[in-house]
């Protein structure tokens, strides 16, 4: 009798993994490409930290990722901060978001700060992780009224966790380099909200006559920045853009964004963001 008894409970576990993995696509594995950020940080990690430029600065003017003055203004408000090589990862995660936090200090709050990777410190390789933060954010981490002592206390140990961006609502826009030309398109792309950062950027010419419209990849040029070298044959605006996050694998597109007519230097808003 027992035998019988375990035959059929091992009969109706099998039953049971194989309804389940047919109705609800069972999975054991793990993907973490295709599972969104959360806004609030969940898995923390230690790495050091210091500051640079201006005490209420946003450190450098613009910074590696080549969002130039953007950096100090909204939505940044020049709380950004540049990263060892081993976070930014060639430029590939400029416009992550961070929250970060400090404890071993008697001016630490310990309340979460979230900061924007906006720069490089190249030099910055004694841990796996280091944040040369600006002023404005390494104060940020401060007891109210403490922020000077805190920035005086040097290299510390912080508090780290990667989360997704929230811009407010606000949508990608695209600067536009100013070595851009007919035959050469660059742009920098900003404010993508949730994963931050991105995998791939695409262009499509729409106003082109010479047959079928396409996705053509373009090349990150360097930090923020992607281009399309169309090697002395003229683009033919308006054209789109397609944007495909890194974390994530999810795909926007930003319809005919850049119009007939653009001019480098200008920057030009879509109406796309992650989450929107």
């Amino acid at each position: 009798m027992a035998k019988l008894n375990l035959c059929f409970y091992t009969l109706f576990v099998l039953y049971l993994v194989a309804f389940l993995g047919h109705n609800f696509k069972l999975c054991f594995c793990f993907n973490p490409k295709h599972v969104n950020l959360s806004p609030i940080a969940t898995h923390w990690a230690t790495a050091g930290a210091t500051w640079y430029g201006n005490p209420d600065g946003a450190g450098s003017e613009g910074g590696s990722c080549g969002y130039g003055k953007a950096v100090s203004q909204a939505p940044f408000s020049s709380l950004v901060t540049g990263i060892g090589p081993s976070l930014y990862n060639s430029g590939k995660e400029c416009g992550a978001c961070y929250q970060i936090k400090c404890t071993k200090h008697p001016s630490c709050s310990g309340k979460p700060v979230r900061v924007v990777i906006t720069d490089v410190c190249p030099g910055c390789t004694s841990e796996s992780a280091h944040f040369d933060l600006s002023g404005t954010s390494f104060g940020a981490m401060a007891v109210a009224g403490q922020q000077e002592k805190l920035r005086a206390a040097g290299t510390f140990e912080i508090q780290y966790a990667r989360v997704a961006c929230d811009y407010s609502g606000k949508t990608i826009t695209f600067q536009v380099d100013s070595g851009s030309n007919p035959t050469y398109f660059a742009t920098v792309i900003e404010f993508e909200d949730g994963d931050g950062d991105l995998a791939g950027v695409e262009l499509k010419e729409e106003g082109s006559s010479g047959g079928v419209e396409s996705w053509r990849a373009m090349q990150q040029s360097w930090g923020a920045v992607w281009k399309l070298d169309n090697y002395g044959q003229q683009l033919h605006p308006p054209f789109s853009i397609r944007l495909t996050s890194q974390y994530s694998d999810q795909t926007i597109v930003a319809k005919n964004v850049v119009p007939d007519g653009w001019k480098p230097n200008a920057t030009y808003r879509s109406l796309v963001n992650y989450g929107l």
